[in-house]
């Protein structure tokens, strides 16, 4: 039985801690990869969703609309996806918080018991 919990803790705090980590660890790389980070600070000032956006040839009031367009596509894709690296960082952020609790919860978790047997001799009750 005494080898048992040995070999239980051994597992807990080695092998077990290890693949928890390794396992939020593939989680984070996974919503940093969903929200595209990399991606979206390289193309910050692209323009949003527009098919066109080469070279305009025609008249200035053409080329002006075209500037004009293009410039108001670059602002609204800038927007948009500065609203999505916050929500992505903030989601990174919260998963980052989330994990910590869960590895401390991880760490402590085995004397859970303990505590409660040590308190409930000494005559505390809930």
């Amino acid at each position: 039985m005494v080898m048992l919990l040995s070999e239980l803790f051994r597992w807990w705090y080695g092998a077990g801690w290890r693949s928890q980590a390794k396992s939020i660890a593939i989680r984070i790389e996974g919503t940093i990869d969903y929200f595209s980070m990399d991606i979206l600070l390289k193309t910050l000032f692209s323009p949003y969703r527009q098919i066109s956006a080469g070279r305009v040839d025609g008249s200035l009031e053409v080329q002006l609309r075209a500037f004009i367009d293009k410039l108001f596509s670059r602002f609204i894709g800038a927007g948009i996806r500065t609203v999505i690296l916050f929500i992505g960082v903030f989601g990174i952020l919260l998963q980052f918080i989330g994990s910590f609790l869960f590895l401390v919860g991880w760490f402590i978790l085995p004397f859970v018991p303990v505590v409660g047997l040590v308190l409930s001799l000494g005559g505390v009750t809930f």
